[in-house]
């Protein structure tokens, strides 16, 4: 067996052997557990995705055969290789976060429980990723959705818990019964359960059958991914699930959901149909609008978060629609293009949103409330946390230096190439799109500037929140190696498109890296490729700075075009890095050591405008940060009023105003009310039949029978 197998086998056992574990030592010494045997299990994930990606060598291994079903079998290719080693690296840090996490769950619910769950959960994810049949992708699949549904309703006294796993885990097995569908008529058409064997067979079908395989994948894959109309369970899910696992469902499970997207449409039944990328462009800047409009209005710290998680799906499904449309406009350097930003704001969501998730449990085991509006001042008491929050706040806000910039400015730059494309209806819907994930840009920055604003600085707002201490090392190291990480990923973006572009190759038949990566440092073999004079320019700007240190073709994002147009759009977060950190030590020399070298520090009691003290009742509050927002798309959220008094508060003073809002999501309003409705119109219909008379019921039978010949004679 190859090293990537031990490898893989080691991780199965680690979860194995932790969760039997799990069961015999005391509830107390559980967290340990789960945080070594997840940690190992997650590092040897990690070290046969890192074999994959960097030989390029496919793992393939057969496991047992089941009658009549045929032969379960494993393989990681660089695609698999790819979303094992992003889940890897989260569940890593989720498994470190628990050992001290988990304490507070001590005594009021089981941990051994949580341990075994959370580990099998891992052994599902990993196994779905490597699944090379369909059998074992379904049968790892439902375990997967069952373990989710255990672990978001673990703590199951709490009645929203509850509520959000159930509807997770409705909505997961009706997405399942689409994708089971698509897999039993591919296997027919095949013959076998093999996707090698399915991919070969689909190359037969016609376009109805694409359509509809298509359709039935996007939607029910696009269940577990969190997308518009079919996302409903998200927001719930994520606020009632503890921290760790909340980390997970959003940074590997939603994965899950694009990597079921990913090869049922672009490797086994490949899409070739404009009208299908154009449906998934707008479901992703639908879904990504929608999201960060509720996020930003949004209060709670982790359903924040939750709906943000619609948001950054919806940018990278609108990627993956973007590349669709150019591969079938023969455009495939712009369809590499486009998948690659869209994997690699993939990646950069599933690291910072991890971080966000695990800093907000962070925050709402110290403080005891996830209320923006209760917290405030945090940064004093917890620094190493507001740290972190920062770094996440600023890579989810896509902001330079860090990757959620980067990957960000990828997809809009690749939403402008659509220019080159022949069709004006195709245009036009590229540029709502692309007008629609700016504005999904600047809204993003607004909805986290007030959850760290609000949240961590000024004053606190609670008792707990002024009591709050910094958290426990096991909590703090996982958040600061994710912060590391969004900082690496995005100040070495050539290196990242590198690592993602042999992933799509064997689709787009064209080099990302080729279209993005010119290569400025001249130790490498293909600068002599570069026009002199192209290259002379872009060396007097500095783009061989950093080549004695580093390897590779460069630390410059480039898009070339042709003569009149060499530059499409250029980058480099690597450059720009030293250009800030000079500017802010240059700021410091200026301020400390020249303009204020000769002023005496003077503290004095603070003057606000006659108020002696400030209490937390006056300061800004989360609710009027985001109050504009909520105003100007007051369209969409339409909150319906459920009281609306006046009463009079003393004598000379004006009234008192109360008004409550239901808020009704707008997918709710749009795609859930009207399916309950039509469901139970149907349901009532069917209940009115059920009279007791005998002869109405021959009638149906007798209806039926003439159907039924009806129909087979035609």
């Amino acid at each position: 067996m190859s090293a990537q197998g031990w490898m893989l086998v080691a991780v199965f056992a680690l979860c194995a052997g932790g969760a039997l574990a799990g069961l015999i030592v005391s509830d107390r010494r559980n967290p340990a557990v789960l945080a070594w045997a997840g940690s190992l299990a997650a590092a040897a994930a990690m070290g046969a995705a890192a074999s994959v990606l960097w030989s390029g060598t496919i793992f393939e291994a057969t496991l047992w055969t089941v009658v009549p079903f045929g032969k379960l079998a494993v393989s990681v290719d660089r695609l698999s290789a790819l979303f094992l080693f992003v889940a890897a690296v989260v569940l890593m840090a989720a498994s470190v976060f628990s050992a001290s996490y988990l304490k507070r769950y001590a005594g009021r619910y089981s941990l051994k429980a949580m341990n075994a769950w959370f580990l099998l959960l891992a052994a599902s994810i990993v196994l779905i990723l490597i699944a090379d049949d369909a059998l074992l992708f379904l049968l790892a699949w439902e375990a997967m959705s069952v373990l989710s549904y255990l672990l978001v309703t673990f703590e199951h006294r709490r009645d929203e818990s509850s509520r959000a796993g159930y509807l997770m885990l409705a909505m997961g097995e009706a997405g399942f019964v689409a994708v089971v569908l698509v897999f039993l008529f591919l296997a027919a058409n095949a013959g076998s359960l093999e996707f090698r064997a399915l991919k070969a067979a689909a190359e037969d079908l016609g376009p109805t059958a694409r359509w509809l395989i298509f359709l039935l994948t996007f939607f029910g894959f696009g269940i577990k991914a969190g997308l518009v109309p079919v996302n409903a369970w998200l927001p719930r899910a994520h606020p009632a699930a503890p921290a760790n696992v909340s980390a997970i469902l959003s940074g590997v499970i939603l994965n899950l959901g694009l990597y079921g997207i990913v090869r049922l449409n672009l490797d086994l039944v490949p899409v070739d149909m404009v009208g299908a990328g154009l449906v998934v462009l707008v479901v992703g800047t639908v879904s990504a609008l929608i999201g960060i409009l509720y996020a930003a209005t949004e209060n709670d710290l982790k359903a924040m978060l939750a709906h943000s998680s619609i948001e950054n799906i919806g940018i990278v499904t609108a990627g993956l629609g973007a590349g669709l449309i150019f591969m079938a406009y023969q455009r495939p350097a712009l369809a590499g293009i486009a998948f690659v930003a869209s994997l690699y704001h993939m990646i950069n969501h599933s690291v910072y949103k991890a971080l966000l998730f695990l800093g907000a449990g962070t925050v709402d085991d110290r403080t005891g409330t996830r209320d923006l509006n209760q917290l405030g001042g945090l940064v004093r008491a917890m620094p190493w946390t507001s740290g972190a929050m920062l770094v996440g706040a600023l890579a989810i806000s896509a902001l330079p230096p860090f990757n959620g910039f980067v990957s960000e400015w990828l997809t809009l730059q690749t939403m402008l190439r659509a220019a080159e494309l022949p069709s004006i209806p195709v245009k036009i819907v590229f540029a709502l799109c692309g007008a629609g994930l700016a504005l999904t840009a600047a809204l993003a920055v607004t909805c986290f500037a007030k959850m760290f604003a609000m949240g961590f600085l000024g004053m606190s707002r609670s008792e707990g929140a002024a009591r709050a201490t910094e958290a426990r090392k096991s909590s703090i190291v996982p958040m600061v190696i994710l912060a590391a990480l969004c900082l690496l990923l995005g100040t070495l973006p050539t290196y990242m498109i590198q690592a993602l572009d042999p992933a799509l190759q064997p689709w787009t038949h064209a080099s990302a890296t080729e279209a993005l990566v010119p290569p400025f440092f001249a130790s490498h073999a293909s600068n002599g490729a570069l026009p002199p004079a192209f290259a002379a320019e872009f060396h007097d700007l500095g783009a061989q700075v950093g080549q004695s240190v580093l390897p590779g073709r460069g630390l410059v994002v480039l898009h070339r075009g042709a003569a009149e147009n060499p530059v499409v759009f250029a980058m480099s977060t690597s450059y720009m890095l030293v250009v800030l950190a000079v500017l802010l030590g240059l700021t410091y020399v200026v301020l400390r050591l020249w303009l204020t070298r000769r002023r005496r520090l003077a503290r004095g009691e603070r003057w606000d405008g006659g108020v002696r003290r400030l209490l937390p009742e006056m300061t800004y509050t989360a609710t009027g940060f985001s109050n504009p927002v909520r105003v100007i798309f007051d369209a969409i959220f339409r909150p319906t009023t459920v009281e609306d008094t006046r009463e009079t508060v003393a004598e000379h003073f004006r009234m008192a105003i109360r008004r409550n809002h239901l808020a009704v999501h707008v997918v709710e309003r749009y795609a859930m009310q009207p399916a309950r409705w039509a469901a139970m119109g149907l349901a009532n219909g069917l209940a009115r039949m059920h009279h007791g008379r005998l002869n109405a019921y021959v009638a149906y039978v007798l209806l039926a029978l003439a159907l039924a010949l009806t129909l087979g004679l035609a």
